[in-house]
Formats: structure tokens, C-alpha cells, sequence
């Protein structure tokens, strides 16, 4: 049988877990990388904005070759570099968080014990019909959309949560994440094993840094390299796996606008805030393939409707770019109803990105983008 294809073993086979695990990056080069720090690439936010379009293809490259046969994650310093902009999206993430404090006697988060963190869903369409100026700014940087592009091609799905990790706040424990990490080992044991190395091109996860993390505040621990262990997702709740993850797990002191970039199959977990003062806030990105299912439902023409008046200023002075288009409307043209959306060149209707770029090039006015944004909704109703 041809390696990778097929069904799993039955047996979790620990002893290659850590022959995996010792090798953290795999000896895949990383010639753009600043420094490898615990096995893990460190990237400079700047030097990665600045890439031309020949050195952005090399880079991506780089990156996908990392995300899956190195260490699996990468972190770049400065990633956000406007400290106006990160300032103005904490203070909208922490308006969302306390609004719905208020709205709720106790958020639920289904990843940490209750009063351990604050947790918000969906502050990707919150954050943007709350400020969407700001949304703008803060999304449509070049450095998310080169590595979101690296690991998923272009029209990836953004979906994003606010989480606040409070002094005292426990650790998590070891797991893989969506599609397969987030079933139990009998669902997942009945996929082929082609699709336990699908699962992890079907998404990246991320994280935007929005205070100071020493160590002791709890940043993400991390196992460089376990992502390439294909039964991943039927060992990390085995407690050898566990054990050894405590064991070699490995953290990164981070600064505000700092960014961690990872393979969903990446044995990882959130870590133990051991402060007494420090309130751990991170913009968690889960960023997924134009061909896979977010996991948040997202209500993009609401996003699209909010953004399109700052994106028609910025594009009156002709400074509309691909970046801000990728973050303001879904890149995707299904599902849709091919009844009433039909395909009208090629093998797909036009996507919500194809409407809005056409809108701002052709100057149309945001109540007759709204307009088109309505009438598309009701095309992609299902009967």
C-alpha cells in the first residue's frame, strides 16, 4: 500500500513520534528567517512587507515548506507594525469583550475553564461593523495575506476570536486543531489517511499579539515538528504523547504586534498564566482554504456593506489593493443556489471580492453596493 493512502494504523506508533519530534525542523532550509530560535523560524515583519513580487513566490515557498515538512510554525516579529492601528483594534476587541460581558452573566468558552479567560467569537465581523476604518487598517496587511497565501492559495476565509487569558489562567492541553482535531478518536480514526494529511492544507492557524507575553504570562506552547507524525490526530489525547509534550514543549516570549503562524496538526497548546497583572490578549486567526468550511460562520456581506465606504476613499486616491479586498468580502463564490446565481463565465457565478472590486472601479455609490449585496444574499438562499 502507498505510503499515506489508505487507513491508519492501529497502533500509535510513540517511538516515531519521537524520532519526528527530535528533528523539530526537519532540515528544511529557511535562508529568508532571521534567526531559529528552539526550533521554531523567526521572520522580520518589515523585511517581509518589503518582498517584491519575484521574492514574495520564493518566500511562499519558504513558508509552505516549513508549515509542512519543518517545524510547522514560523513567528514574525513585528508582523503589525502600526502601533496606532494595533492600539485601535485592542480598544475595539476589548469594547466587543466587554459588551457582551454585560450582554452575558458568564461568556462560554468551550476551550477553557469558566472565569479562566474572556473569549469572543466572531470579532472578525464584529470588529468590523463596530470600526471599520480600523478593521481595514488592521486586515489588509501584506504579511498576513503572503502567509495566508503560502500554506492555502489565494481567496483564503478569515475568521478571527479575541482571547483574554487571566493571571492564574490554567494551561491547555496538547491538540491538534480543525477539521480532524476537533473530533473524537473514534470520528477521526474512520477518515483514510490521505485525509488526516488533508485536514492540515485545509487551514492555518494564527495569532496577532496585542500585549506583552513573557513566559510566565502563558504564550502558545508549541511542539516544532509533530505536525509531520500522520496519526497526530489519534495521539494527542494518548498520555505518552502528553507526557512527552510537557516534556519538549517549547515557548516564545512575544511583544505586541508579534504574530505565530502554524500548522493546524501542530501538537500545541495555550500556556499557564503564572502572572499576577498581566491580562494575556491575543486576535486568534483561524485562516481556511477558499476549498474548506470555517468554522465560524461569517456574515460577509455585512462585513463587505461596513468596509466598502473606507475602501472607496482609499481607492479614490488609487490606493485599493488586493489586501484590502481579501479581507472585506469572501473570495469564494460558493455554496450558492445555481438556480437563481448561475455561472455567467466559466464554471462559477461571480464572487462577492469579483462584485466589490467591479463596484469600486466602476465608482458605484455604497447604498447600490449594499443593494448588490442584498440581492446577492437572496441568490444564495437555498429554497
Amino acid at each position: 500500500m502507498t505510503p499515506g493512502f489508505g487507513l491508519l494504523p492501529t497502533e500509535l506508533d510513540f517511538n516515531e513520534f519521537v524520532a519526528i519530534c527530535s528533528d523539530p525542523t526537519g532540515g528544511v532550509a529557511v535562508p529568508h528567517a532571521d534567526e531559529v530560535v528552539q526550533g521554531i523560524p523567526i521572520y522580520d515583519g518589515d523585511r517581509l512587507r518589503s518582498a517584491n513580487q519575484n521574492n514574495a513566490s520564493v518566500l511562499k515557498q519558504e513558508l509552505a515548506t516549513v508549515f509542512g515538512a519543518g517545524a510547522g510554525v514560523i513567528a514574525i516579529r513585528n508582523a503589525w507594525n502600526d502601533a496606532p492601528t494595533l492600539e485601535a483594534m485592542t480598544n475595539v476587541l476589548l469594547q466587543i469583550v466587554e459588551r457582551e460581558r454585560a450582554e452575558k452573566a458568564d461568556s462560554f468558552d468551550h476551550f477553557a475553564a469558566s472565569g479562566a479567560n474572556s473569549r469572543a467569537w466572531d470579532t472578525l465581523g464584529k470588529a468590523a461593523k463596530l470600526d471599520p476604518a480600523t478593521y481595514v487598517a488592521y486586515y489588509a496587511n501584506p504579511v498576513l495575506s503572503l502567509v495566508s497565501e503560502s500554506w492555502l492559495g489565494p481567496a483564503f476565509q478569515l475568521t478571527a476570536q479575541v482571547n483574554i487569558v487571566h493571571p492564574t489562567g490554567a494551561a491547555q492541553s496538547p491538540h491538534r486543531d480543525y477539521h480532524l482535531g476537533f473530533l473524537s478518536d473514534d470520528e477521526a480514526a474512520r477518515y483514510p489517511a490521505h485525509v488526516h494529511r488533508l485536514s492540515q492544507a485545509l487551514t492555518l492557524q494564527g495569532a496577532v499579539v496585542h500585549t506583552a507575553m513573557p513566559i510566565e504570562a502563558g504564550p502558545t506552547m508549541l511542539l516544532p515538528g509533530s505536525q509531520r507524525f500522520l496519526s497526530g490526530y489519534l495521539a494527542w489525547r494518548d498520555e505518552r504523547f502528553k507526557e512527552y509534550f510537557a516534556a519538549n514543549q517549547v515557548q516564545l516570549a512575544l511583544e505586541p504586534g508579534d504574530a505565530v503562524f502554524f500548522n493546524p496538526g501542530l501538537h500545541h497548546g495555550a500556556g499557564e498564566n503564572r502572572t499576577t497583572d498581566i491580562d494575556r490578549m491575543g486576535n486568534l486567526l483561524q485562516i481556511s482554504s477558499a476549498f474548506g468550511v470555517p468554522m465560524e460562520a461569517v456574515d460577509w456581506p455585512g462585513i463587505a456593506i461596513a468596509t466598502y465606504p473606507v475602501l472607496q476613499q482609499i481607492a479614490d486616491s488609487g490606493q485599493v489593493t488586493d489586501d484590502h479586498i481579501a479581507v472585506c468580502a469572501s473570495g469564494y463564490p460558493w455554496p450558492s443556489n445555481l438556480d437563481t446565481d448561475p455561472s455567467t463565465a466559466g464554471l462559477a457565478p461571480p464572487s462577492m471580492q469579483a462584485i466589490m472590486r467591479q463596484a469600486l472601479a466602476g465608482g458605484t455609490t455604497p447604498q447600490d453596493f449594499a443593494n448588490a449585496m442584498a440581492a446577492l444574499t437572496e441568490r444564495r438562499k437555498p429554497y
